[in-house]
C-alpha cells in the first residue's frame, strides 16, 4: 500500500496533531521526580486518535520494507504503520524479554540507563527500516535502536514519533537519517 509523503501541512498530520493535543495525558514526576511523562495511551484508546497517528506516521516510511517498533508503545504504532505500508514489523524489546540469542544495545535515559534487544534470528541486513516510537524525549532510545539495527546491516530510511519534547534536545542525537515528529511541545 502506498502513502503520501510526509508533509507537516497535510490533512493526515493535522488530524493526528489535533488528536494528540486533545487526548495526551501529562504525568508530572513520573517515573521519577523531575520527569514529565507524556502518556499517549488515551490517544491509542481512541479510534480516531490511533488511526490518525498511524496514518500520519506511515507517511514517513516511503521505501521501507520493515518497521521497527520500540518497546512498548512503539509496538502499537509500529504494527499499525507496518500494516499501512504492507511491511513486516520488528519488535525492539527491553533487555530480558526475548529468549537468546539476541543482539543488544545499551544507552542512557534521562533518568538512568537501559538496553534494547532484537532476536539474532531476524536478519535485518540490507533491509530498509523505519523506526517508530511514541515519544522523543532525550533521543537515547531512538538513537540506540538505529545503532542496533545499523550494526546488523540495516539501512535506516527514517524514524518517526508521535510527540517530541523539544526542550530535552533529543533531536540532536538523531542524526544521519530523516526524523519525523508529528507534534512538538
Amino acid at each position: 500500500m502506498s502513502t503520501q509523503p510526509f508533509s507537516p501541512e497535510s490533512g493526515l498530520v493535522a488530524a493526528a496533531t489535533d488528536n494528540i493535543d486533545r487526548l495526551v495525558r501529562w504525568a508530572d514526576d513520573f517515573p521519577v521526580d523531575g520527569v514529565r511523562f507524556a502518556d499517549l495511551t488515551p490517544v491509542f484508546a481512541d479510534s480516531d486518535g490511533l488511526s490518525s497517528v498511524v496514518a500520519a506516521l506511515a507517511t514517513a516510511g516511503s521505501g521501507a520494507d520493515l518497521v521497527a517498533g520500540i518497546d512498548a508503545r512503539g509496538f502499537l504504532l509500529g504494527a499499525g504503520v507496518a500494516l499501512t505500508l504492507g511491511t513486516g514489523v520488528l519488535a525492539v524489546r527491553k533487555a530480558g524479554k526475548l529468549p537468546p540469542p539476541v543482539v543488544s544495545q545499551s544507552y542512557q535515559l534521562e533518568y538512568g540507563s537501559a538496553e534494547l534487544q532484537i532476536p539474532e534470528a531476524v536478519d535485518v541486513s540490507g533491509r530498509k527500516v523505519l523506526v517508530i516510537d511514541d515519544v522523543l524525549a532525550t533521543g537515547g532510545t531512538v538513537a540506540a535502536t538505529v545503532e542496533l539495527l545499523r550494526t546488523r546491516g540495516a539501512d535506516i530510511v527514517g524514524a518517526a514519533v508521535a510527540l517530541e519534547i523539544s526542550a530535552l534536545g533529543g533531536r540532536g542525537k538523531c542524526v544521519g537519517y530523516p526524523l519525523v515528529c508529528l507534534r512538538q511541545v
